[in-house]
């Protein structure tokens, strides 16, 4: 007799983290065994950003989220049209620049 691993696993999203944390900026490092990704908020005109958040996964678990991110921005497009980076944001050395830059603040 076979035994049912059809489970479904319950997420519970507390109120406090269902409002959700905004960032304009994600700084991603990696060790050999895991990768770090920052989630930071930047302020024009502001000379200090703040990392709002950080999650650190195994490599393996951040290649499935790239993979979901990839299908999501996919079906997005198909949706909604093509996201347009602005010229400076393109990836063309590994690295995208903020929709801004930072100006030293003034009082």
């Amino acid at each position: 007799m076979a035994e049912n691993n059809n489970q479904q696993l319950q997420i519970e999203l507390k109120p406090e983290v269902a409002e959700g944390v905004y960032s304009n900026l994600a700084i991603i490092t990696h060790s050999s065994s895991e990768v770090i990704t920052d989630f930071v908020q930047m302020m024009p005109g502001l000379p200090k950003a703040q990392v709002k958040s950080r999650i650190i996964m195994a490599p393996e678990h951040a290649k499935r989220l790239l993979l979901a991110l990839q299908d999501n921005i996919q079906k997005y497009e198909k949706q909604f049209g093509t996201i347009k980076l602005t010229q400076g944001q393109q990836p063309s050395d590994g690295r995208t620049i903020a929709p801004f830059t930072i100006k030293k603040g003034e009082a």
